[in-house]
This record gives structure tokens, C-alpha cells and sequence, in this order.
């Protein structure tokens, strides 16, 4: 019982001294196995004597004492001349949110800056609800408008067919209502800033779920106006630097000319050139387009043909490819690119 004491005392004085451990950190200070620390910490976090932040080869141990208070603000705003940036400089104020690390901050900042400026300038809402909480572990926040609905909006706007079609312009990015002062790239790149995203309006819901490394949409409670939910672990490693470089890299002079497409999320069988023309509807916007075909189940020659054969054809600057393909989708791909 002593030595397992002992071996406590040492884990919370590195711990203390450090300012937070990982357990491979500690495995190696002691020289014991990751197992048997794991066993210490257990113990240590189930008696409070530290806290835990993330999940696996994330996870980071701190001292008790330096958990953060969970704070919570739910606030409903007057959209009438509301400016994103003074009701964000309040929250950071009242919540310490400039005392989050500098990357959870940047997105934080302008993920919630990007939202709330959505729903004063797109809603058609008098008002909005927003919320915004702190945990040991990550920053939540909502923001919550009566409005006209994202994918009413759009559909509308583009004359779309209803909208699921809205859904799936907005996640190929460059979508807006009002091109004029607006690029369409705030919930390209919120959603991909994320650990979690959700977007819903009316009966649709879109997730972004980052831990799962998928998209999913979904059939929900018909709500009035859009709800945004955005979550963010606070020992995240994500950079808004690289979440734009993915997209809007050097190479394109750090424009926005990157895209990737699900394209289970418009359906999982592709088979002829109309199905092609609704997936390639304003993908000619971009230079550089990637096709994700993760669950597609099947796709035929006439659908192939118009995405790799006309459609390059047509536009010869873009560059448009598949990615995870199984092997009877991917061969047919091959086939129509190889005419």
C-alpha cells in the first residue's frame, strides 16, 4: 500500500510541477508502464485530486485546483444594429475566454463571430438567443434565430427544389445569399474548425462530428429559423491557420478554391448524367475539387462519364479527383477518367 502511495505522491508532484501530464510523460519520468499509471490516475482523478481533459492519446492530467469554473451566459439579443464584435468582446470578458489557449481562442473567436453575423444579416429574425458555456473540458456555444431558415433561404434565393438540395449546396462551400458582402465561407470553415457542429433549420439537421470523422444529416423536429450548435475540446490541437491552409492554400494564393464534397450525403447509388449535373451544380467555382466517396454503394457509367470525362473536359483548369472509392466504384471512376 506504501508504494502505491508513494508512486501517487510522485504522479501529483510532477503533475503540480508541470502544470499537466500526459500519461506516456509520466510513464517515462517513472519508468513504470503505461498500465500501471493508468491504474495511479484512475485513483487520483476518482478521489479529485486531479482532473482529466480529453479522451486516449489526448488525454492530459492537471492538478485539481486548476480546473477552470464551468460558467454559463444565455442571453436573448435585438438583432436591430447588433454588432458580433461587441457582444463577443463582453462574453470574452465575462467568461475569460481570452484564457483559453491562443488556437481554441482564434476559433472560438471567430466561429461565434462568424454565427451570430449569419443570423444578424441572413435571418430575417427581430432576435436571437445566444448561449455560451466553459467547462474543464471544452467551450459550447448556441446561437438560435426565429429567422426564414439556412436551407429555406437558400433554396429560395437559388430556386432549388427544397431543402435537402439547399443542404447540399451549402456544404460545398461559396454558398450566400448575399454575394455582395458575403463569400459563403463561414460555415465551410466553422464546420471544419469544430469538434463538434450543428446546423439545423426547420426539419433538416447537418453534424459535422469530428471525433467519428464524418457528416451526417438528418431528419429532425420541425424548429422555426436556424439553431447552430459549435463545441470545441480546450486541448484541442486544431489551428484556424490550418484549417484555412487545407482549403485556401498558397498555391491558390490563399483563396478559397479547395472543396470536398460527401457524396453519400446526396445519395448512396449515382447512376446517370443528371445525377452527375445536380453533384457538379457551382462546383465550377473552385480549381481544385475533391469527391468523397466514402459509403457510396455504386455509381454508373453514364454518372462516371459526365464527372470525368464532360465535366473535366469542359472545364479543363479545374482539377477534380475521387477519394475512398471501393474497388467496383473506383474502377468504374478509373474507367470514364482513362476515356
Amino acid at each position: 500500500m506504501g508504494r502505491f502511495h508513494s508512486t501517487r505522491e510522485v504522479i501529483l508532484r510532477f503533475i503540480g510541477k508541470n502544470g499537466s501530464a500526459t500519461g506516456p510523460e509520466l510513464a517515462g519520468s517513472l519508468g513504470i508502464t503505461r498500465q500501471a499509471v493508468s491504474s495511479h490516475l484512475r485513483e487520483l482523478i476518482a478521489s479529485g485530486q486531479i482532473f482529466k481533459t480529453g479522451s486516449t492519446r489526448a488525454a492530459r492530467y492537471f492538478p485539481a485546483d486548476a480546473a477552470p469554473a464551468a460558467q454559463r451566459i444565455r442571453r436573448t439579443l435585438p438583432i436591430d444594429n447588433l454588432d458580433e464584435s461587441d457582444v463577443y468582446e463582453e462574453l470574452s470578458i465575462r467568461l475569460n475566454l481570452s484564457g483559453l489557449p491562443p488556437n481554441i481562442e482564434d476559433i472560438v473567436h471567430y466561429a461565434f463571430t462568424e454565427m451570430l453575423n449569419n443570423a444578424i444579416d441572413h435571418s430575417f429574425s427581430e432576435r436571437c438567443t445566444i448561449e455560451v458555456s466553459t467547462d474543464v473540458s471544452k467551450v459550447f456555444f448556441t446561437v438560435r434565430d426565429e429567422g426564414i431558415g439556412v436551407f429555406h433561404s437558400i433554396a429560395e434565393k437559388f430556386d432549388l427544389p427544397g431543402e435537402h438540395a439547399a443542404l447540399i449546396e451549402l456544404i460545398k462551400g461559396k454558398t450566400t445569399t448575399m454575394p455582395e458582402v458575403h463569400s459563403g465561407e463561414g460555415i465551410f470553415f466553422v464546420s471544419r474548425s469544430a469538434d463538434r457542429f450543428v446546423l439545423r433549420s426547420h426539419r433538416q439537421q447537418l453534424e459535422w462530428d469530428r471525433a467519428k470523422d464524418d457528416v451526417f444529416v438528418s431528419d429532425s423536429r420541425f424548429i422555426k429559423g436556424t439553431l447552430v450548435q459549435f463545441e470545441i475540446r480546450r486541448n484541442s490541437r486544431t489551428r484556424l491557420a490550418n484549417v484555412f491552409a487545407e482549403f485556401a492554400p498558397e498555391k491558390y494564393d490563399y483563396r478559397f478554391e479547395k472543396t470536398r464534397v460527401l457524396v453519400k450525403l446526396v445519395q448512396e447509388d449515382y447512376v446517370s448524367r443528371s445525377e452527375a449535373k445536380r453533384l457538379l451544380h457551382n462546383l465550377d467555382r473552385f480549381s481544385e475539387i475533391e469527391l468523397d466517396m466514402s459509403s457510396v454503394r455504386h455509381v454508373g457509367q453514364g454518372f462516371a462519364d459526365e464527372v470525368f470525362r464532360v465535366f473535366a473536359t469542359a472545364h479543363p483548369g479545374i482539377e477534380i479527383r475521387a477519394i475512398n472509392a471501393t474497388g467496383a466504384v473506383d474502377a468504374m471512376l478509373r474507367h470514364s477518367s482513362a476515356l
